[in-house]
């Protein structure tokens, strides 16, 4: 039977790019499946306890800055540390995400490409017209998923994926939970895979 792991994100974070084609590589490699969680940050940190970047004592935030920098290296990705449209309202390509994963569309390679139109190219993820060149790109049916993806429907998934993030324990993006145990932050993705590989029984909270 192959292992399943929920990843829990938001396509504003930066950190989550930075894990998202590695995450792909490990459960390709181990044959696991991925459930696709996309979830409104500040409704996450509403509930645990998190605080918006801006509201973060500076030594935190200045953490921050090098962390990037050397992840940046680590993954040879490009990421541009103050992107022109950050912050910005994740929402529409979260749901858009959300109605992909829901209908069985390339939702891993929308949240591939949504990822680097924000931190690489520069282009602002809430704006419609860049979320439907990334679905056209995709061969998907633009107006209609936008439609779809702004639906009342889709934004009920959007706050319920909020609200069961935090009952799992989920307190920031990307966190990825295998068995029930969380992994938060794609520097724990080694630590993931290490799980996967060996089959150990999941860790819990003493």
């Amino acid at each position: 039977m192959s292992a399943t792991i929920d990843y829990y994100f938001t396509l504003i974070s930066p950190f989550a790019y930075l894990g998202h084609d590695r995450l792909l590589e490990i459960a390709e490699k181990h044959g696991a499946s991925l459930r696709f969680f996309p979830v409104n940050l500040g409704a996450v940190f509403s509930q645990t306890g998190g605080l918006p970047l801006p509201l973060r004592h500076p030594a935190r935030q200045d953490y921050r800055w090098l962390e990037l920098q050397r992840w940046r290296e680590i993954r040879k990705l490009p990421l541009n540390l103050r992107p022109a449209h950050f912050p910005t309202d994740p929402t529409l390509a979260d749901c858009s995400a959300i109605f992909l994963a829901q209908s069985g569309g390339k939702v891993a390679e929308f949240a591939r490409r949504a990822f680097r139109a924000c931190w690489e190219l520069d282009r602002d993820i809430a704006d419609e017209h860049v979320i439907e060149g990334i679905l056209d790109d995709l061969g998907a049916h633009k107006g209609d998923l936008i439609t779809a993806a702004l639906s009342e429907n889709v934004k009920e998934i959007y706050a319920e994926n909020a609200r069961q993030a935090a009952a799992a324990g989920v307190f920031g993006s990307p966190c990825y939970i295998l068995n029930g145990e969380l992994f938060w932050g794609q520097d724990r993705l080694d630590l993931l895979e290490d799980a996967l590989a060996s089959g150990r029984a999941p860790y819990r909270p003493i």
